[in-house]
């Protein structure tokens, strides 16, 4: 069975865009990641979701930047609040109150098993300045994970066929593999699993909201249940302070990233192109 020539023509059309998209990311995309052409400092009028990744790193020196370290300062409230149900509002439903102990009794058992066990209904507010610290994180890992795609589909489309050779060698040790040819392959593979790597990096940092907020919860909750103990309104600034400092550590993990990436590519450029143009060049 042979392909439709009108299918052939839109796949061949389709190799050919994926290799101009990934040419795209490798010389301009990620370099611009890093540092761009322009040999000025971000203007501070540029709002901070608008700078390049290599400014928000720069920015952290900046007094209007959220990365500054003055933010330390006012970043946690460890005040345990009463109940939201307990403050006494004028609206249209009448005023609120605090239900008395009967009627808290009423109330539990009203809820069956879940009201037998111990409720704590104190507030902790959460921290609002964090968030948006991780929001900025998870777009540019989101925009790691789109581009290295990008590249992978390129770089797994210029691979050549696999030869009875080539799959047996390719079982191998990289460091007993023969440097002929194929070497241009498992130089391929190795960028694409680089790329793999990172890809699995920028997934974990863009879990950190998740795990800051469950981890921040269970403290929350033990500053609820002893609000008498120092040490967990303490634990619970700290909590903060540190992931303030690593969201900023985030951020120059991902242009590292960026940087040893598009050396590692622009290194390899003519063997990820043309993998098998015969010559003994290792992997750089």
């Amino acid at each position: 069975m042979v392909m439709e020539k009108a299918l052939a023509a839109k796949l061949e059309a389709f190799h050919k865009n994926a290799t101009e998209v990934g040419e795209q990311v490798v010389f301009k995309d990620f370099p611009a990641k890093v540092r761009d052409g322009s040999t000025t400092a971000c203007p501070l009028s540029v709002p901070i979701p608008a700078r390049k990744l290599h400014e928000l790193v720069e920015s952290t020196n900046d007094p209007s930047s959220p990365y500054h370290a003055s933010h330390l300062t006012t970043l946690t409230d460890p005040t345990v609040y009463p109940p939201p149900h307990a403050q006494t509002t004028n609206g249209e439903s009448g005023k609120k109150r605090k239900l008395s102990i009967d009627e808290s009794i009423s109330v539990a058992s009203d809820l069956g098993d879940v009201g037998k066990q111990a409720q704590y209904l104190n507030l902790v507010r959460a921290n609002a300045h964090i968030p948006q610290l991780h929001e900025i994180l998870k777009r540019e890992c989101e925009d790691l994970i789109t581009l290295t795609d990008k590249i992978k589909l390129w770089i797994s489309l210029t691979m050549p066929k696999i030869e009875g050779s080539d799959s047996l060698s390719r079982k191998r040790s990289p460091l007993t593999r023969p440097r002929g040819d194929n070497f241009g392959v498992q130089i391929q593979e190795e960028v694409v699993n680089e790329l793999a790597r990172a890809q699995d990096s920028a997934m974990n940092l863009r879990d950190m909201g998740r795990t800051n907020h469950l981890s921040r919860a269970k403290i929350a909750s033990k500053l609820i249940k002893y609000p008498n103990v120092e040490d967990y309104a303490l634990a619970l600034k700290e909590h903060d302070n540190t992931q303030f400092y690593m969201a900023r550590q985030n951020l120059i993990d991902l242009l590292s990233i960026y940087a040893v990436l598009t050396d590692l590519i622009h290194k390899n450029i003519a063997r990820i192109r043309a993998p098998k143009s015969g010559g003994g060049i290792g992997l750089y």
